[in-house]
């Protein structure tokens, strides 16, 4: 573990439980012994997702798997490993992803395109599909509402600490939140390099309203740094909106991004990667 940036900041900040979440990390051996290295998060059945992915010519294969995912506008579960990006990889670094999508989608009874992918870490070499594989049953048991920072540590590469935020909201008389982590550390530059972020709320929007918002908040946020000036083959951001904040109450999902509580939560969701981004930078300064 790389000595920890002087800029970091005391800890990781205090992320309630977002109810439709759930969240494990665990040590599959990806690529080193004893750390974790898979990270498995659970979205409750309805839970809508929005996506900004990598602007490069070469993505690698999850960030192929998530951009056909994303039409489907419905996530049930998100599975990202460090130590390999699934990058310069071909026909096997795409089987790596649909084994992986199939067992997770057998886990949680839904189609493989309800499981979003993500990679980062060495290029060039086929992960191993098997420790990923195999190893979710395992992640399963695990999984608990509060584990925010276990999930922040496992997808960390090169970062020196975890890259966590938290927000709140008011839609119609109640309480919603966004959470968020991030990693980056090097090759970072606009079009979000290399970056992986992963917001959730238990606001209830669809993905046809979440898609723009959360365009706007990565333009405003991760979109406007730069460290290195080099752009990443796997750069993702997703947002999961969960719909649990009103599940004892009859509200439609808001359906326009112009009314006033769609409006609420939306400056809410900019603000969670806006307070995140600076971190990236932070790491790159020792």
């Amino acid at each position: 573990m790389p000595a920890i940036s002087p800029l970091a900041p005391a800890g990781f900040p205090g992320l309630k439980p977002i109810a439709g979440v759930r969240l494990a990390a665990y040590a599959a051996g990806v690529r080193y012994a004893g750390r974790d290295d898979v990270m498995l998060a659970e979205l409750a059945p309805g839970t809508t997702i929005a996506g900004v992915l990598t602007q490069s010519t070469t993505p690698g294969a999850p960030v192929d798997w998530c951009r056909a995912c994303l039409p489907g506008g419905s996530v049930r579960a998100i599975v990202v490993n460090s130590g390999n990006a699934n990058v310069f990889t071909g026909r096997t670094g795409r089987e790596v992803c649909e084994r992986t999508a199939a067992a997770a989608a057998e886990l949680f009874g839904c189609s493989p395109r309800e499981i979003f992918i993500s990679s980062t870490g060495v290029i060039g070499e086929p992960p191993p599909a098997d420790k990923i594989v195999n190893a979710l049953p395992n992640i399963a048991p695990l999984l608990d509402a509060a584990a925010w920072e276990p999930a922040a540590r496992a997808i960390m590469t090169t970062d020196t600490f975890p890259k966590g935020a938290t927000a709140a909201a008011t839609i119609d008389g109640t309480s919603v939140r966004i959470n968020g982590f991030a990693k980056g550390s090097g090759m970072i530059a606009p079009d979000m390099a290399t970056m992986l972020s992963y917001l959730f709320t238990d606001a209830a929007l669809p993905a046809a309203v979440l898609q723009p918002l959360l365009k706007v908040a990565a333009d405003r946020s991760y979109n406007c740094v730069t460290v290195d000036g080099d752009t990443s083959t796997s750069d993702t951001v997703l947002l999961c909106a969960t719909g649990q904040a009103f599940k004892t109450r009859s509200l439609p999902p808001r359906s326009s991004l112009s009314s006033p509580s769609t409006s609420s939560v939306g400056g809410t969701i900019l603000t969670s990667p806006i307070n995140a981004s600076p971190m990236m930078r932070r790491k790159a300064s020792r």
